[in-house]
């Protein structure tokens, strides 16, 4: 009996050995095709990502040209509501003339109060470059930049539809010697730092790099609180980040603001406007023009007798008489700054961010101007200065199709395109 029972168990013990070894057999690969599966997964999911980042990277244009049709719908206003809003146009309306059109006030249905201003109809701009320089000043957005609030196309009407700014241009103010007493020395250094960090931000600070071409004092709007706005990108020019300087073969722009590498050879850059900016300030401090005749006997005018009294140790004879309770150390400073900015050499001129720094620090010291150009003779007619610009203009491009435009100082020169 016992030797029987034993033999069951000796027969049961190999069963449950291979039954042990089945089961891991299985447990093994179950464990192994899991893992590739999760393997197969990660991989998978590690290639869609990549492609999709592939694609998006590959298509940046697609991205982008859906970003832009969006805002060009919405920034367009009917024709007829402009027309509405502005009295069809009206005389009583009107706010000024510049190169490109006439400028007026309107109010929208909502009461929002507009500038609006009407090109002129022979621009000789298309379609597409209108709507393409929409875009580029609508992307432009500084407090110290006019805001464009949309445009109106239809056939050969172009209207540019601006935020309104009640206090006018600055040399409505600066020049009139009934309004320029409104404008005490802090309003002025205020309206100086302003107009400096808006170019900054055109130069150096905003995705494009613009320059303006035609800074002066007309094309300085003023705010509620005197906030400077600078206004009229009809003659600015888009330059690519690391691009420093260009020609022109069509000089456009303001006589008496104009550097003279650009007036007579069509080379322009951020410097150019840097220029600009420095016969502003000497406006401002003085409440003269750039033109003014400030010594009959001499015939100075604004840059020359600048610098003959900086020489002589004088410069604040430049000041206007209004400004003798504001800061003396401010004032000769602006006025320092003002010719560093116009100096002939164009690599001498400091940048917007370098002029920034020095109107808001008195720590450093400035260093010394060297002189500026002669750009206007008082002593003839405008015709004379012109035409001695047209000639040496003329002479440098001799041979050559290049061509000059001509204007008298506040008449800006516009070219038809581009613009």
């Amino acid at each position: 009996m016992a030797g029987t029972s034993a033999s069951p168990k000796a027969l049961s013990s190999p069963e449950r050995n291979g039954n042990s070894t089945s089961r891991t057999v299985i447990i093994v690969a179950v464990s192994i095709g899991a893992f590739i599966a999760i393997l197969v997964l990660i991989c998978i999911y590690f290639m869609v990502r990549r492609s999709k980042k592939t694609i998006e990277t590959d298509q940046p244009e697609a991205k982008d040209d859906d970003d832009e049709i969006k805002p060009i719908e919405s920034l367009q206003f009917n024709f007829n509501t402009i027309r509405l809003a502005t009295d069809n146009f009206s005389i009583a309306n009107k706010l000024g003339q510049g190169g490109f059109g006439s400028v007026y006030k309107g109010k929208l249905p909502n009461g929002q109060d507009i500038a609006v201003k009407r090109l002129s109809m022979d621009s000789g701009q298309g379609d597409l470059e209108f709507k393409n320089e929409v875009l580029l000043v609508a992307k432009l957005q500084h407090r110290n930049l006019v805001r464009l609030l949309g445009f109106s196309l239809e056939k050969k009407e172009r209207l540019l539809v601006y935020e309104f700014l009640p206090n006018r241009s600055l040399d409505y103010l600066l020049f009139d010697t009934n309004e320029s007493v409104h404008l005490n020395w802090v309003m002025r250094h205020k309206i100086i730092g302003g107009i400096a960090r808006g170019l900054l931000y055109l130069h150096e600070d905003s995705r494009l790099r613009i320059i303006h071409r035609d800074l002066k004092a007309s094309n300085i709007l003023l705010d509620e609180e005197l906030n400077p706005k600078i206004s009229d990108f009809g003659m600015a020019r888009l330059f690519v980040v690391d691009q420093t300087q260009s020609n022109t073969s069509r000089i456009v722009g303001t006589y008496g603001y104009m550097a003279p590498e650009y007036a007579m050879h069509g080379q322009f850059s951020i410097k150019s406007d840097v220029f600009s900016f420095g016969i502003l300030v000497l406006e401002i401090v003085s409440g003269k023009k750039n033109n003014s005749v400030f010594d009959e006997e001499n015939a100075h005018d604004l840059l020359s007798y600048a610098w003959k009294n900086w020489r002589d140790g004088t410069a604040f004879n430049l000041a206007d008489p209004i400004l003798n309770n504001g800061s003396r150390n401010e004032i000769m400073r602006c006025i320092h700054i003002g010719l560093l900015c116009v100096q002939e050499n164009v690599a001498d001129r400091p940048t917007m961010a370098s002029v920034v720094v020095m109107l808001n620090s008195y720590s450093s010291s400035l260093p010394f101007p060297s002189k500026p150009p002669l750009l206007i003779n008082t002593r003839g007619s405008s015709e004379i200065h012109l035409r001695e610009y047209s000639s040496e203009a003329t002479r440098s491009n001799e041979g050559g199709n290049n061509s000059i435009q001509q204007s008298v100082n506040e008449a800006s020169i516009t070219e038809l395109y581009p613009r």
